[in-house]
């Protein structure tokens, strides 16, 4: 489908200087266009550009319907971590491996945002992509929710210097106060397994390649954002609702 797409575009974009004719033949007309490429390469970057304008376009398109799909669930799905103000009036998605050096840094943000916007509420979507250490990670801290100590146990993982893996986390786990034999037979739950796949599953629909990722309002924000940007963007957002 992409291959001929490419071909009808070029064709278009190299029938301006095709000479007219009642009738080419197909032989006559590839060729046509074919000198018209080498004459003019850079039509074919302008295809290129086109078609891949035309793809984000619709690509986008594509995840803004998913987006209002799936917004209850996003928002308000019972099974994922909420910190900041659970009644507050926007509320900001994020997609997250404890093992991802850039939402370390993201986690710096979110906080500070926290503490700058007493009325945003954050959900937090585990999604482990990094391998096994980041698993054991994602579903520590999920089942840490037993306990109640989510917020204290994340904010540890994520200030944890190096690579996390079995090892570490319980180590971490075990200085944030958990009890660590009652952590690991949680893990085991099925919600811990719902959570995972369904963060999967909506990072992959909203067309989201890595972590982290951010949902605001209306706008899908793959990548590192600072605390300005997504003060502004939580703003919008308010401004929108």
């Amino acid at each position: 489908m992409l291959r001929h797409s490419f071909a009808a575009l070029v064709l278009a974009l190299s029938a301006a200087a095709v000479p007219a004719q009642a009738e080419w033949s197909e032989e006559e007309l590839r060729e046509l266009v074919l000198e018209t490429i080498r004459s003019n390469p850079e039509i074919v970057m302008e295809a290129v550009a086109i078609l891949q304008e035309r793809e984000e376009a619709a690509q986008a398109e594509q995840a803004k319907d998913i987006l209002s799909q799936q917004r209850v669930l996003l928002e308000t799905d019972p099974n994922a971590p909420v910190l900041g103000n659970p009644d507050g009036d926007v509320t900001v998605i994020e997609f997250f491996d404890y093992n991802c050096p850039y939402c370390k840094r993201a986690g710096e943000e979110v906080t500070a945002l926290i503490e700058e916007d007493s009325n945003v509420r954050i959900v937090y979507r585990e999604w482990p992509i990094l391998g096994e250490g980041s698993v054991v990670a994602s579903r520590a801290a999920l089942a840490s929710r037993v306990q109640g100590k989510y917020e204290e146990f994340h904010t540890a993982l994520m200030t944890a210097k190096g690579r996390l893996d079995e090892k570490s986390v319980f180590k971490i786990a075990k200085s944030a106060g958990l009890d660590v034999d009652q952590l690991r037979t949680d893990m085991e739950a099925p919600e811990i397994d719902e959570h995972i796949a369904t963060s999967h599953r909506l990072a992959q629909s909203l067309g989201f390649s890595g972590t982290p990722s951010f949902v605001i309002g209306d706008e899908l924000v793959p990548g590192m954002v600072q605390l300005p940007t997504l003060i502004d963007m939580v703003e919008a957002a308010r401004d929108q609702s």
